[in-house]
């Protein structure tokens, strides 16, 4: 007997997370019903207009806008940064060039600068 492989469908807040578009943004359609894997993938691959249009102007996940600006997503909170950002409105928060702006990323690159140090430490240890 032959069973059928069940197809493995997700929340559309996952899939939204999976796409980096924020949720309320996207068509009702997409909003009201399950994505399988294979939508998904098709999505990804060849991204409809909704999709295109979302990933260049936004409004943004705040995981985005946290890439977008160079710093974590407790760093937007510190900064009062709470709610989906369109590309225009980070522009803008880059061109005003606010003092925690300035902070945060410094924060950032030092924990990348941690992370690369420890990372290497752990390697030579490995090594010995």
């Amino acid at each position: 007997m032959k069973s059928q492989a069940n197809t493995q469908t997700m929340k559309p807040a996952t899939a939204a997370k999976k796409l980096g578009v924020h949720l309320p943004a996207t068509p009702a359609e997409f909003q009201e019903g399950v994505v399988t894997r294979a939508e998904l993938n098709e999505l990804q691959a060849n991204p409809p207009e909704w999709l295109v249009t979302l990933r260049e102007t936004g409004p943004h996940p705040r995981p985005v806008v946290a890439a977008k600006l160079g710093v974590s997503i407790a760093g937007l909170a510190r900064g009062g940064v709470t709610e989906a950002l369109t590309t225009d409105e980070i522009e803008a928060i880059k061109d005003a060039g606010p003092e925690w702006l300035a902070k945060e990323r410094a924060t950032q690159a030092e924990v990348r600068k941690e992370t690369v140090r420890i990372k290497k430490r752990n390697a030579e240890r490995t090594e010995s």
